[in-house]
C-alpha cells in the first residue's frame, strides 16, 4: 500500500528544474563612419601650400643673392678689419635676420589663416613678384655679377675681366661699319642658323666668327682660308660629322652652307676640347692644329685659362676671342633692340650687360 507523501520530506524524485532565462543579446551600436575629406579639398590645400613654399623660396634665394652681391662689393678687399671681418659680421646678421623673419612669418601665417586661408599663398606669391620685378631692373645685374664673383673666385674674376674687354671692343667700333656687316650677313643668316641648330651652338656666336673672319665677304685668303668662315684645316672627325649631316662624301668649303656647317662643327669640337670654356674654345678654333694646337701650348706653359695663356701668345691672335664676341654682341643687340645702342650713352652700358654676351648667356 502506497504511503502518501509527507509534505516537507525529501523523496527520491527530483523536482523539475525551472528553465533558465536565455541571455538577451545586446545589440551593438553601429560605429560612426568618419566622412572622408573630399579630394578637391585636399588638392586645394596642397596647391596653396605649394604656392606658399614656392613664393617664399623665390623671395629668399633672390634676397640672399642681392644682399650678398651688394655686400661683397661694399666690403671688397683683403684687409681683415675693413673688409673680411665686416663681411663675416654681415653674413651672421643675415642669418639672424632670416631666423627672425621666419618666426614673424609663422605668426603672421596663423593670423592670416584665421581670416582666410587663401591670404597666405597670395601674400607669399606677392613677395616673389615684388622681388622678381626688382631682379628685372638693370641694377640687379651688378649685384648678381658681384655675387658670381664672390662664389666663382679667381675663375669668375678672370671671366668678368675678359667680358669687359668685349664690351670695350664693342664701344670702339664704328656703328656705320658694324651696320654694313649686319646688312651683308642677311644673305647667309639662314644657313648659319641651320648650322648652329645642327651642332647646338649659338647663332650669334657663329655670326661673330664669320664677321671676324671675312666680314661676310667670302673669299680665299693668303694663309689658305676659304669662304665665309675662312676654313683652313678642319679636324678629320669634324669633316666626318659634317658629311653625315649634309649627306655628302666630301663637304666643300666653297659652298656657303657647307662652310657654315664645317665652322659650327669645328667650334663645337674645340669647345669640347676646352671643357666648355668659350674664350679658350674660340682661341683654339683660330689657332687650329698649328704649333700642336692650343691644348699643347697650354700644357707647355702650365696655363690653365684664357687669362693665364694670354702673355704667351705674342705671335698668336690672343685678341681673336674678343673680336669674335664683340661682333657677336652687335648681332645680339641688333636682334633684340633693332639698333646698335651707343655703349656710353645713358644707361646703355647696364642694359647691354644685362642682355649679355652671346655664348655666355646661359652662364650669366
Amino acid at each position: 500500500m502506497n504511503k502518501p507523501a509527507i509534505p516537507g520530506k525529501r523523496t527520491g524524485v527530483k523536482p523539475a528544474a525551472s528553465p533558465k532565462p536565455k541571455p538577451r543579446k545586446t545589440q551593438k551600436s553601429p560605429k560612426k563612419v568618419q566622412p572622408k575629406p573630399p579630394v578637391t579639398s585636399f588638392r586645394r590645400r596642397l596647391l596653396m601650400v605649394g604656392l606658399e613654399a614656392l613664393g617664399l623660396a623665390v623671395t629668399a634665394v633672390s634676397a640672399i643673392m642681392i644682399l650678398l652681391g651688394y655686400s661683397a662689393n661694399w666690403f671688397s678687399g683683403t684687409r681683415f678689419l675693413t673688409s673680411l671681418l665686416p663681411f663675416a659680421i654681415g653674413v651672421l646678421g643675415l642669418i639672424v635676420a632670416a631666423a627672425v623673419l621666419l618666426i614673424g612669418w609663422w605668426k603672421l601665417r596663423k593670423w592670416l589663416q584665421g581670416r582666410a586661408a587663401v591670404l597666405v599663398p597670395v601674400l607669399a606669391v606677392s613677395f616673389a613678384l615684388v622681388i622678381g620685378w626688382f631682379v628685372l631692373q638693370n641694377r640687379f645685374t651688378q649685384a648678381f655679377g658681384h655675387f658670381r664673383t664672390l662664389v666663382g673666385g679667381k675663375q669668375e674674376a678672370g671671366r668678368v675681366t675678359v667680358g669687359h674687354q668685349v664690351y670695350a671692343a664693342y664701344r670702339r667700333y664704328d656703328p656705320a661699319e658694324l651696320l654694313k656687316i649686319i646688312n651683308r650677313a642677311e644673305t647667309y643668316n639662314p644657313v648659319i642658323a641651320e648650322a648652329a641648330k645642327a651642332f647646338d651652338v649659338d647663332t650669334n656666336l657663329l655670326q661673330g666668327i664669320a664677321a671676324t673672319e671675312s666680314s661676310f665677304l667670302p673669299r680665299d685668303s693668303r694663309d689658305g682660308g676659304r669662304g665665309l668662315f675662312q676654313i683652313t684645316l678642319a679636324p678629320k672627325a669634324v669633316m666626318e660629322q659634317v658629311g653625315k649631316q649634309l649627306e655628302v662624301s666630301k663637304p666643300s668649303p666653297l659652298n656657303p652652307r657647307h662652310n657654315a656647317f664645317i665652322a659650327a662643327a669645328t667650334l663645337k669640337y674645340y669647345l669640347a676640347q676646352m671643357r666648355g670654356d668659350l674664350f679658350l674654345g674660340l682661341l683654339a678654333y683660330n689657332i687650329g692644329p698649328a704649333n700642336g694646337g692650343l691644348r699643347f701650348i697650354m700644357q707647355q706653359y702650365g696655363a690653365t685659362d684664357f687669362v693665364t695663356i694670354q702673355p704667351y701668345l705674342q705671335q698668336l691672335p690672343r685678341d681673336y676671342p674678343i673680336r669674335v664676341l664683340s661682333h657677336a654682341l652687335a648681332f645680339r643687340l641688333w636682334q633684340t633692340e633693332g639698333k646698335l645702342p651707343v655703349y656710353e650713352e645713358g644707361d646703355n652700358a647696364m642694359r647691354i650687360q644685362s642682355i649679355g654676351i652671346p655664348g655666355l648667356q646661359a652662364e650669366l
